[in-house]
């Protein structure tokens, strides 16, 4: 009986089946042109999709970790079968940072999985737990812009060139905020078991508001342009220019009509 449960705890759920089955489908009706007539929607539900596939694996990530660290709890809670359903704050985990992909364009970190850390011992593990999540974004960017950084767009479809082209803006922009050391992300959580404990102790209650103050300043305009100034460098370092996933963010928005101009021989 045990046995049985544990399997059923680690079992891929339905939920995330469909997500990518979503992902897949709508991917080939993007770089197949089948939805002509609707190739915004097409890119919109490939993006989310995927950025929900995407806040998944951040949250595994976290989870796996954690358990081979020694939270054998995170099994138990469903952690482990990739069901957005399962976790703590579905609302920040799921919800909010796909309006907030809707609304701004930014790959809003959520709130995570409930890891037990008394369970962890080391402080390395407990930093490697925190890490784990937005390392997962980092590799997600990598994937997303393979073609570009290995020069492999021949004969890949312009728009699902700018449709990949946001999607890596969001996992850069993920992976940079998460990695910011404000309590309440997970940049912080790498930071956190090295520093005293009265320190922490003072700073706990400052946690819940770290998300809405970092996005908050996200909204001031010097510092929105800094900002994207610095996720902009990082993809045409990749091989993405700044022009791929703003057609990308436009096709996106496919509520406000396609974008008319396309770059030249596209």
């Amino acid at each position: 009986m045990t046995t049985a449960i544990r399997s059923a705890d680690r079992r891929v759920s339905p939920v995330f089946l469909a997500l990518a089955a979503v992902l897949v489908v709508s991917g080939w009706a993007v770089w197949s042109g089948t939805l002509a007539a609707n190739t915004g929607f097409a890119v919109f539900l490939f993006v989310v999709s995927g950025w929900v596939v995407s806040l998944c694996l951040h949250e595994y990530a976290h989870a796996r970790t954690a358990l081979h660290s020694g939270d054998i709890s995170v099994e138990a809670k469903g952690y482990l079968t990739l069901n957005p359903l399962k976790y703590t704050h579905a609302l920040l985990s799921i919800v909010l940072p796909v309006i907030f992909v809707i609304m701004g364009g930014i790959g809003l970190p959520g709130g995570a999985v409930f890891i037990e850390h008394g369970r962890i011992r080391g402080r390395w593990r407990h930093s490697l737990i925190s890490a784990a999540g937005p390392l997962t974004n980092v590799v997600f960017a990598a994937v997303c812009t393979a073609p570009f950084w290995l020069g492999g767009l021949a004969g890949v479809p312009a728009t699902f060139r700018f449709a990949l082209a946001f999607l890596a803006l969001l996992q850069v922009t993920a992976a940079i905020l998460n990695f910011v050391p404000v309590p309440g992300l997970d940049g912080y959580g790498v930071l956190e078991p090295w520093l005293p404990l009265k320190l922490r102790r003072q700073v706990e209650p400052f946690a819940p508001f770290g998300l809405l103050a970092v996005f908050g300043l996200l909204w001031v305009p010097e510092v929105n342009h800094v900002f994207f100034d610095f996720v902009d460098t990082i993809l045409r370092g990749l091989g993405v220019s700044q022009l791929d996933s703003y057609l990308g963010q436009e096709f996106f928005r496919f509520w406000q009509g396609e974008p008319q101009l396309l770059p030249s021989g596209s």
